[in-house]
């Protein structure tokens, strides 16, 4: 695995559509109105497209590193028993193997860009320390609500370089949003 490229494939090809269809709907669904396409829609698609450039950069660093060190967190197992146990609360029978790699990979990419989008919401000042701060809250939440929410806290807690790397990778995603949101604001 050292050295290995990561090339798009046809499936992260269409995640990635998927990931701009499911922006456009949630944008339409927020009653945006045609009449209002200005500055503001502008921000908000550069909020967005920020948002999921920080959700993408904590996914590839989350998937690499769990390849690379066996003290990596591993919340995407933390995930798929999330997405396990809503699915089987509605009756239905929960995705396994790739399928619920995919859809927990999916529905994480989306929900963190959904978050980390509101990081543009304040404005250009202190953009930075915002992002740092929206990703401290996601990774002192993600080790603090795992348990109380009925969940295996083991795969993100097993030691303290487990604790630490889960927080600073949350941190890492809120800082390339920031990152991303001032680039798009130019």
């Amino acid at each position: 695995m050292d050295g290995e490229m990561i090339v798009p494939t046809l499936d992260s090809l269409r995640l990635e559509r998927y990931l701009i269809a499911s922006c456009k709907l949630v944008k339409s669904r927020l009653g945006y109105q045609e009449h209002k396409f200005n500055s503001q829609k502008m921000k908000d698609i550069r909020f967005i497209a920020g948002g999921l450039a920080g959700a993408v950069a904590l996914n590839i660093l989350h998937e690499t590193a769990k390849r690379l060190d066996p003290d990596a967190p591993r919340i995407d197992l933390v995930g798929e028993e999330a997405l396990g146990k809503v699915v089987e609360m509605t009756g239905a029978e929960p995705p396994k193997g790739q399928n619920l790699f995919a859809a927990t990979l999916g529905a994480d990419v989306i929900s963190n860009a959904m978050y980390y989008s509101a990081i543009g919401l304040g404005g250009k000042k202190g953009i930075l320390m915002r992002g740092a701060g929206y990703g401290l809250a996601a990774g002192i939440g993600a080790l603090s609500l795992t348990e109380p929410l009925g969940l295996d806290d083991e795969p993100i807690t097993k030691t303290t370089k487990t604790k630490v790397l889960t927080v600073a990778w949350y941190v890492f995603g809120g800082l390339v949003t920031a990152l991303a949101i001032k680039a798009l604001s130019k």
